[in-house]
């Protein structure tokens, strides 16, 4: 398993919009159809910037890259992202991705994650 750590900056004019655009839309495609597992999701404070995290895991990198790949192409994504821009303006800015590998000594924060969750 990997963990991807994804990090968006996110503007307070449009904050509810793009909140409202993750939850209601690229979650739901990412998951149902390109079998991205979402660990966690975090809204962080960073400076004077606002930021929205969220942690993937999965199997391997070429399950990662088939899976974005898939999303990025996808239809439907595109047009909710086209009609989202031209209501509410930019949602996005910088987009940093990590990925995590962890120490010899890191506790497993997939069974961690999943335990307090149960």
């Amino acid at each position: 398993m990997i963990q991807q750590l994804r990090i968006y900056e996110i503007f307070e004019k449009n904050k509810a919009a793009f909140h409202a655009r993750f939850r209601d839309h690229a979650a739901r495609i990412m998951q149902t159809r390109y079998g991205f597992r979402i660990v966690a999701m975090w809204e962080t404070k960073f400076g004077d910037r606002t930021e929205f995290a969220y942690l993937l895991e999965w199997p391997d990198e070429a399950a990662k890259t088939t899976a974005w790949s898939a999303f990025m192409a996808d239809t439907e994504w595109s047009d909710i992202k086209r009609v989202t821009h031209a209501e509410h303006g930019l949602m996005v800015g910088q987009i940093e991705d990590r990925l995590l590998a962890p120490t010899d000594y890191s506790p497993a924060i997939g069974r961690s994650l999943l335990a307090a969750s149960a």
